[in-house]
């Protein structure tokens, strides 16, 4: 239990007021009225009411102190964390030379009123290369076969599926990669492939990547299941190798033949491909939410041990190389060059020495410090860090600086590029940028402060693991740490990302761990983990519910309203981010059972009895209502609910 906090003076207005009027006889007996009316009195509560101020302020200070106790011993607050987002960047039109989109190209919202727009920075370069199509196989029943000469060759055509047995594949090869591409395949074909439903023909769209075949991203298509002459829009994966198939060897894209959902036609005939033609139309790049900050002189050594100075612009985001402060020493010689040295940020001075340059940088506060001097108890004296010497310039060679929940901004808002781009005509983020997460408030880390002086900075326990992955990054919302499922096995570590997606809009892939988030968590988990141990990172299992629910609405209220807020509440209750009893995610291990939905049907607005629960489990990867289950749905030990497309019926 926590030791009660003093409270310097308990006085409040009512009772200093009082205070005031019993003395009023013994300093002016002549005073005899004290009603509420009097200006006397007046005067005595408008100097009551200051006073209590400032009593509130002087109780303040047992917390201002305690914060100053946190940063003594090294608790420091999370800086903020950018969204992510990919945004689309479209030619003019299509080029007979690469286009390229250099890192660092600035794209934000439109400014809306007094509202500033929210600015991305591209991640890496974009080149968008002309593509050119070099082979094409046939894969069907188990080899390949070579029908290029065929597509080139007029009034010709391909057989596409010969035997119609699922995964039979199409394979277009081509020259150079592809990857990160907006690519245009017009094909012309015949009626031949009747049968399919043309809005959802059975098949699939894949690239190679060097490892596996990656989904490609469908944006149009107009060939009605290649049964009439039309268009393919499709987005490239990031990475597409080369692959040998056959005797050829290129850089692959496929259409694969899949099994029929249920209720879902497949085809009666094999389609036939006459030809296909292939444009670059733009592509796509990662882009984080940052604005750049020029190089900055911070000011002037003073050469004394411990000097602290600070950039103009926070949060600061973690630094790329590059990103680094610089300090120009004094020049003895007006006519020589000034001497420059690039310093070296490390996370602390604990084990730098004098000769050492090195300086720390906090993301949320900005501040930069240099090496302090410190006495031991025999008196030796030890500098941790070496010092700018006096009068050498302290800048920095640039930063980024932005973050936080403000750039977790809905689909199609990120439309104004900064510079123009030679060629490209347009820009837009396809799918909500996420993973903003804001700076951590004092409260937060006056909390933390205390488990994490309690536990150690060592991961031993599983209860280790969890609460330092979530000391690793902001973008860590929920951790789960289970032993090995066989001896010689690593422990799992199950990471749930903090996204900033409404509860009945949450898939699969939101909440998917990003790589950059997974090597953090791994850079911060190394050092601190025994020598023994062995972890492997990975998302949990996520088990889909249905729930079909019926209730009667109270009176006056209307039945489209209750349906509404009802199946809100169980898309909020089912929700591996902010379900469960307590909201702060569906509990790890613990079972749906049918009082629970019970209990949060009868809480939300409108419902005044409840008639009936279901539950359906769901594949949620092919989207497939299984079975209904009686009474209660059992969780497995690595796994998370989350709620699809619930159903609330409403009687009146």
């Amino acid at each position: 239990m926590s030791l009660p906090a003093p409270n310097l003076d308990d006085r409040r207005f009512q009772d200093i007021v009082d205070e005031a009027k019993r003395r009023i006889p013994r300093y002016c007996p002549e005073w005899t009225d004290h009603n509420v009316s009097d200006p006397g009195v007046a005067l005595v509560e408008l100097f009551a009411w200051m006073t209590e101020m400032t009593l509130y302020r002087l109780n303040q200070v047992p917390d201002r102190l305690y914060v100053k106790f946190l940063e003594l011993v090294g608790v420091e607050l999370f800086s903020a964390v950018p969204a992510r987002a990919d945004l689309l960047f479209t030619l003019t039109a299509p080029r007979a030379e690469p286009v390229r989109v250099p890192a660092g190209t600035q794209v934000s919202t439109e400014r809306g009123g007094d509202e500033e727009p929210v600015v991305f920075l591209t991640d890496d370069d974009l080149r968008i290369v002309p593509p050119e199509l070099v082979a094409c196989l046939i894969q069907t029943e188990g080899r390949f076969e070579d029908r290029w000469d065929d597509l080139r060759r007029e009034a010709s055509a391909v057989r596409l599926f010969p035997t119609l047995r699922p995964d039979e594949a199409v394979y277009f090869g081509f020259a150079a990669s592809a990857g990160a591409n907006l690519l245009r395949l017009a094909v012309a074909t015949g009626p031949e492939g009747a049968g399919v439903d043309p809005r959802r023909p059975p098949r699939v769209w894949e690239a190679w990547d060097g490892r596996d075949w990656r989904q490609v991203r469908i944006l149009e298509d107009t060939s009605a299941g290649f049964n009439t002459p039309g268009q393919v829009t499709m987005l490239v994966p990031p990475r597409h190798e080369s692959l040998a198939l056959g005797t050829r060897r290129a850089h692959w894209l496929r259409c694969r033949l899949l099994r029929p959902e249920p209720g879902q036609p497949a085809y009666t005939n094999p389609p036939e491909l006459e030809s296909v033609a292939v444009t670059a139309l733009g592509g796509a790049v990662s882009a984080h939410h940052a604005e750049p900050a020029p190089a900055e002189l911070l000011g002037v050594s003073d050469g004394r041990p411990g000097q602290v100075f600070q950039v103009r612009r926070i949060p600061v985001l973690p630094r790329r190389p590059g990103e680094t402060v610089r300090v120009v020493l004094p020049r003895h010689d007006r006519a020589a060059e000034p001497e420059e040295q690039e310093w070296t940020e490390v996370a602390d001075l604990a084990d730098a020495t004098a000769e050492d340059r090195v300086f720390t940088w906090s993301g949320a506060t900005g501040e930069i410090r240099f090496g302090p001097r410190v006495l031991d108890r025999e008196g030796r004296v030890w500098q941790h860090g070496a010092v700018p010497p006096i009068d050498a310039q302290v800048t920095v060679t640039g930063y980024r600086f932005g973050g936080g929940r403000r750039g977790n901004v809905p689909a199609g808002r990120l439309t104004v590029p900064h510079t123009a781009i030679p060629f490209v005509a347009s820009v837009t983020n396809l799918d909500p940028s996420t993973g903003g997460v804001d700076a951590e408030q004092v409260e937060n880390a006056k909390l933390r402060g205390p488990l994490l002086l309690r536990a150690g900075r060592r991961a031993v326990t599983a209860a280790d693991i969890e609460r330092l992955t979530l000391d690793a990054a902001p973008a860590v919302a929920r951790a789960r740490c289970l032993p090995p499922e066989r001896p010689g096995e690593p422990a799992r570590l199950f990471v749930v990302p903090r996204v900033d997606v409404p509860p009945e809009s949450l898939g699969l892939d939101d909440l998917a761990v990003p790589a950059e988030l997974e090597e953090q968590i791994k850079a911060y988990l190394e050092p601190r983990r025994l020598l023994t141990m062995r972890i492997r990172i990975q998302a949990p299992r996520y088990q889909g519910v249905k729930v079909v629910a019926e209730v009667r609405a109270g009176p006056g209220v209307r039945t489209e309203t209750v349906r509404e807020r009802a199946e809100q509440a169980l898309y909020a209750f089912l929700n591996p981010l902010t379900g469960g009893p307590g909201g702060g995610g569906w509990p790890f291990g613990v079972d749906l059972r049918l009082g629970d939905v019970y209990g949060v049907l009868h809480d939300a607005f409108g419902v005044q009895g409840v008639e009936a629960v279901h539950f359906f489990p769901v594949d949620l990867r092919r989207r497939e209502t299984l079975d209904q289950v009686d009474q209660r749905v059992r969780l497995i030990p690595e796994a998370l609910f989350m709620s699809y497309q619930h159903r609330v019926v409403v009687q009146q």
